[in-house]
């Protein structure tokens, strides 16, 4: 898989901005789901829209949420949203954001959360 994943766990990895065409290979990874943590268009008009991906997603048979989350602006709302969908999506769960560290910076923080 060309997709450039970083796990950070058995059912938790990250990964940078991916386009509809990557969502058969991340199900063919054996994925389950996913989570869309960059905001519509933050990167300009040639990122990828949400709404495709998720299309894409659930026509490869994966789970998939929309959870925009602004860089460097982590509100205690988005980390008890995104616990809140760890818990409750099928694992393994791939997540994404421009870079992957805000999803990272989202998982590390529900994990304390939930301690």
């Amino acid at each position: 898989m060309a997709i450039p994943i970083n796990p950070l766990s058995a059912e938790f990895s990250v990964a940078p901005q991916l386009a509809p065409e990557d969502m058969r290979a991340v199900a063919e990874a054996g994925y389950k789901s996913v989570i869309i943590n960059r905001p519509d268009f933050e990167g300009g008009a040639d990122q990828p829209a949400s709404a495709d991906v998720m299309a894409a997603a659930r026509e490869a048979g994966l789970q998939v949420e929309y959870q925009p989350v602004v860089s460097g602006a982590m509100t205690q709302q988005d980390v008890e949203r995104f616990s809140q969908l760890l818990e409750t999506l099928p694992a393994p769960v791939l997540a994404y954001c421009r870079s992957g560290t805000r999803c990272t910076h989202l998982y590390q923080a529900a994990k304390e959360l939930n301690k």
